[in-house]
């Protein structure tokens, strides 16, 4: 028998690579406009109920950077945006931790996940990434990089080194 043949019939002791299927733009944005509504509505209607009905018709924090004239007619309770952000920060990062998905990601059937380990992410990169989606916001360009990346990660996941995976 030729040592080649031997060599290439011989069984292999290292692992094949786990083939990872990287979440695409549309499941993205559809799992986030689902957790807008899914998480921002009972968020929203708690703010309500605390700081009155009055606080859902104050300027927004667009309207803040802006100057316009809502801003200074109707300014915003900084106590109730803060509590609202931070309710929002606790709500994703927890869910994101606990399960690697929020409701509007599970209706996707996509998760986060640490992009290095591939297991749910560790609290502090999922509060990099939360801050992350503000800093992708402003610019647009943010949520866009993935078209341009076979990885498919965002701006808020490059800065946190998150990735979101297809849950097959």
């Amino acid at each position: 028998m030729r040592w080649r043949t031997i060599k290439k019939n011989k069984p292999s002791s290292v692992t094949p690579k786990r083939q990872i299927s990287y979440a695409l733009f549309w499941p993205r944005a559809l799992g986030f406009v689902t957790d807008i509504f899914m998480i921002g509505l009972p968020i929203s209607i708690l703010m309500m109920m605390v700081f009155g009905h009055e606080q859902m018709h104050s300027a927004t924090a667009m309207d803040v950077i802006v100057h316009s004239d809502k801003a200074r007619l109707n300014p915003p309770n900084p106590i109730a945006s803060i509590t609202q952000i931070t309710l929002f920060l606790f709500t994703y990062v927890w869910l994101w931790h606990r399960w690697g998905q929020t409701p509007g990601k599970k209706l996707a059937h996509i998760r986060v996940v640490d992009a290095t380990t591939l297991e749910n992410a560790p609290y502090w990169k999922l509060i990099l990434r939360f801050i992350g989606y503000f800093i992708s916001l402003i610019t647009l360009v943010g949520f866009f990089i993935g078209f341009f990346r076979r990885d498919k990660r965002a701006l808020h996941d490059l800065l946190s080194g998150t990735a979101v995976i297809r849950n097959d």
